[in-house]
Parts: C-alpha cells; structure tokens; sequence
C-alpha cells in the first residue's frame, strides 16, 4: 500500500496513568477489527512529539493522527505551521484523546472511552478545515516569535498553577498530589498581576488575577469559543475576595463561569497584551518562554485540516 494511504500514529502515553496502556491496546484492537494501514511510533517526552511529527511529513503521510491530548495536539499543529502551506493542505490532523485534558477533542465529541466510535468516524475522513490562535512576541535575543495554540492562552495566575504542579510533580512524581499541593499553594500565592491590554476598542489597565484568550473553550474559560468563526474569546478575571475566588471554581467546574461577577468577557480578533509584569504565559497547558516587552494574540483562519465526527 501506498504510503500515503496509511496513517501515521503518534501515541503520546500518559506517564503515571495505569489505564494508558489499556487505552493503547483498545486502539489497537479497534485499528486491526477494521483492516486500518497505519505504522505508529511512541512519543518518549513533549519534545519528541515535534520530531516524531516532522519525521511522519517528511516522508509523505497525509493523515496523522495524536494519541493523546491538548498539549500534544498543540505540538503537532506548531510543527505543520512550519511547513510550507502547500505541504501543510496535503495533511489531515485527527485525534484519539488520551491526555490528562482533553478539551480540544471533547469540544468534538470524541471521548476518551469511546475509542471505536473514534477510530469510526476518523475512518470516514470528515474534514474541517479549523483557525488556530496566534502569539506574536520578541523573546530576550530580540528574535521574533510565533507559537499557535488550538484551545486557549492563559496569562497571569492559572500560568503560575501550572509552573507550581509542574514543579512539585518532579519532586513528589504524582499528577493527583501535585495539583493538590500546587492549589493548595495558590491560596497564599500572588493573585494578582499588573497588566495593561487593549481589547477591541478597550484598554485595561489594572491588576488583573488572569486573562484567558480562547480559540477553543479555554477549559472552561471561555466556554463559547469555537475554532471556525475566525474570532477570539477574552475571559479577564479580576481578583477576587477568597469567598468569590471558591465561587468562581465552582462556577468553572459546573460550566457557567461567565456568570461570576469579576469575570468580563470580550469578543475580538486580536488582543494587544502592552504590560505583563510578573506573569507567565501558558498556551494549550504548557508554559511559554516569557515574551521580551508587548506581545500581541492573533487568530488565523481555517489553516489545519482537522478530521471531525461524521
């Protein structure tokens, strides 16, 4: 068979997670019941997602698919940003969620525990073509930067409670503790962070606890996002008092954070971030090198073909 006619599968297995494996012989099994073609590699760490990735272009697969989640969903749509458009149009990008959030392909319908239907509907090859967002910064050579994200960039505290999970997780080697501790922290942790931005025909500036830029549903953040309309969801959060902040993660676990009375939610297509002091960036769940001065949020749009249910 042709190798254009084959998948290229990157399994991405979630380290720590029992059940991981048993999702990858689910995959598997499903792959072998309906005669796929596919030849499939394993990513060992986020940064062979990138090299895996550019090896499946190179040699002329035209549908890759991720076994795993946002994080490596995100690796996978910077690495075809860097190819050539022509090359990149040839591709088709699927996924079968196995990753500790799974936001992007929830926000389709694919779940985590329903692997045949997946492996179905990827089989019947819907394509849509998706926007992505953009970050335009100068890191500290003065070089200048771009890094796309498909669900959502956070600046201010929910960066920050990733960088302390992750730093706790390599001390202590549990996701589930790490998250604790790492929340536990946040209460006596900065909350709040001088940021000047300008959002539409607004200008904001004050001290802000986090602002979220969706093209995706931001994990809850911007909930009415979608990666179709060519437009950017703006969740600004300013801090609340202890009792409001308990409100608000309540709020977000139950789907209704727009309703929380420090949150203001925008509608744009670019943000212009002027002033960040002391935040850190986090794109799709991972920390971004910390822009040099201003950075500016873009959307570009229908640039990835992404597979869908049919």
């Amino acid at each position: 068979m042709e190798i254009d006619k084959r998948w290229g599968i990157i399994y991405c297995p979630k380290k720590g997670f029992r059940n991981s494996r048993k999702l990858w012989q689910k995959v598997l099994r499903a792959l072998d019941e309906r005669n796929v073609k596919y030849d499939f590699v394993q990513s060992e760490s986020i940064e062979s997602v990138e090299r895996l990735m550019n090896m499946f272009i190179a040699n002329g697969y035209k549908d890759i698919i991720i076994v795993g989640g946002d994080s490596a969903l995100s690796d996978a749509v910077n690495c075809l940003m860097n190819v050539d458009k022509k090359v990149r149009d040839g591709i088709s990008l699927g996924v079968i969620p196995n990753g500790v959030i799974n936001d992007f392909a929830r926000f389709w319908d694919f779940k985590e525990n329903e692997v045949q239907q997946t492996v179905d509907w990827l089989i019947k090859h819907r394509v849509r073509k998706i926007d992505l967002g953009c970050v335009r910064y100068e890191n500290s050579e003065g070089e200048s930067k771009k890094h796309y994200f498909l669900n959502c960039v956070n600046i201010g505290l929910v960066a920050d409670l990733m960088n302390q999970r992750r730093q706790v997780r390599k001390t202590l080697g549990s996701r589930t503790l790490a998250f604790i501790i790492s929340f536990w922290v946040m209460l006596f942790h900065r909350m709040d962070y001088k940021m000047k931005l300008k959002i539409n025909a607004d200008i904001i500036d004050r001290k802000v606890m986090n602002v979220c830029v969706g093209s995706g549903p931001g994990y809850g953040q911007t909930p009415n996002a979608v990666p179709y309309n060519g437009l950017l969801d703006v969740s600004v959060v300013h801090h609340p008092e202890i009792k409001q902040l308990f409100a608000g993660i309540w709020l977000l676990l139950t789907g209704r954070f727009l309703n929380h009375r420090n949150v203001h939610p925008y509608r744009t297509r670019e943000v212009l971030i002027e002033e960040a002091r002391h935040a850190l960036v986090g794109v799709d769940g991972n920390l971004m090198e910390k822009p040099a001065g201003s950075f500016r949020i873009t959307v570009e749009q229908e640039v990835i073909n992404f597979l869908i249910p049919a």
